[in-house]
């Protein structure tokens, strides 16, 4: 399944039959194909760890009820194999160089839905072989290398953040920078899957509502070029709004949902004792905060370069919708969302 979305977005990202995006299309193609394949391999192990007798099926709720009986050094083994492959399509570094490229030269719809969506269908995969080993008394393993890729994808995200001319490759690494918030979250026990969940949730919005701003910047402007973006706040008002306010919300900014999924994780991390590698946390959050600010606020700050351009509401409700929603999440998270994300997060870790 995680295969198919690759197979079904490749042709999006090819969309203006560029070079560029034909390169970052093959590129797209080829690491997630052969992260894919090594997920494969993976599960091959997970059949391994269940015994040559298959008294279980693959199933991961069946292997989860019997995983005291699983092989342990098998199961690590299958883990190792699992985390990298579809580590790949979730964007961790140093698994990421397909992310960068097919964000930037996909159209931004399509960057829309491959942040907001491909991205989360990848983590749920990690998360529940995550959840397989919990049960099978080795968390502390699984979690190790969660923690690991976390914080390599938060390091290598907001240095290369403070690199970038290209706003659509600056929200690109941004989304690498969230996919390690993810794999760190998820390795504190139940409280950080549950963060992590939230933090999932309020990404995709957050994200997708960029990305579609992006494209009416991309339209006006004729560049990616966040240099060459100055006066967006004039040029485009409604959009250089949205897009002063998508800056507050991906990174984290109170009311937004993302502040409180990043303050759970923070709770998770101090609850099981790891001061340390929290404070490194809080440190990355506030650089990536800059960086994007930086550019972000640039943009929609300064002399705009011409008249005022007609916006139309159809290219900006959808982002409106989102922030919205992302908002709402921050001030009155919703009860049910709440009670079903406590559910996953104690079935994943129990």
């Amino acid at each position: 399944a995680v295969e198919a979305t690759t197979l079904a977005s490749a042709p999006l990202i090819f969309f203006h039959r560029h070079h560029r995006s034909l390169e970052a299309t093959w590129k797209y193609l080829v690491v997630c194909s052969v992260g894919i394949a090594l997920a494969l391999v993976g599960t091959f192990f997970l059949g391994v760890a269940a015994g040559a007798g298959h008294r279980t099926s693959l199933l991961l709720g069946d292997l989860q009820a019997h995983a005291e009986s699983l092989d342990g050094q098998w199961l690590k083994i299958a883990f190792i194999f699992l985390l990298v492959g579809y580590g790949t399509k979730l964007g961790l570094a140093p698994l990421h160089s397909w992310l960068p490229d097919a964000h930037a030269e996909a159209p931004s719809l399509v960057s829309a839905l491959l942040s907001g969506v491909l991205l989360n269908c990848a983590f749920v995969a990690v998360l529940r072989v995550h959840g397989l080993l919990a049960a099978a008394g080795l968390g502390s393993f699984s979690s190790f290398f969660l923690r690991l890729l976390g914080l390599v994808s938060l390091v290598v995200a907001v240095l290369s953040l403070f690199a970038q001319q290209d706003f659509k490759r600056l929200l690109a690494y941004s989304s690498v920078k969230h996919m390690g918030i993810l794999a760190l979250a998820a390795s504190w026990g139940a409280p950080g899957v549950f963060a992590s969940l939230l933090h999932a949730l309020n990404h995709s919005l957050t994200k997708a509502a960029l990305f579609l701003l992006s494209g009416n910047i991309l339209a006006a402007y004729k560049t990616k070029d966040i240099s060459q973006v100055r006066g967006l706040s004039r040029t485009l008002p409604v959009t250089g709004m949205l897009w002063a306010g998508g800056f507050f919300a991906i990174a984290g900014s109170p009311p937004f949902g993302l502040f409180l999924a990043e303050l759970a994780t923070v709770r998770a991390g101090l609850r099981m004792g790891d001061g340390l590698i929290v404070a490194a946390f809080v440190v990355l959050v506030v650089l990536g905060f800059v960086a994007m600010g930086r550019a972000m606020l640039g943009m929609a700050s300064g002399e705009a370069p011409g008249a005022p351009h007609r916006e139309r509401w159809g290219a900006v409700v959808p982002s409106l919708i989102l922030l919205f929603a992302s908002l709402a999440l921050g001030l009155v998270p919703p009860g049910f969302l709440v009670s079903v994300a406590e559910t996953v997060a104690a079935g994943v870790t129990p």
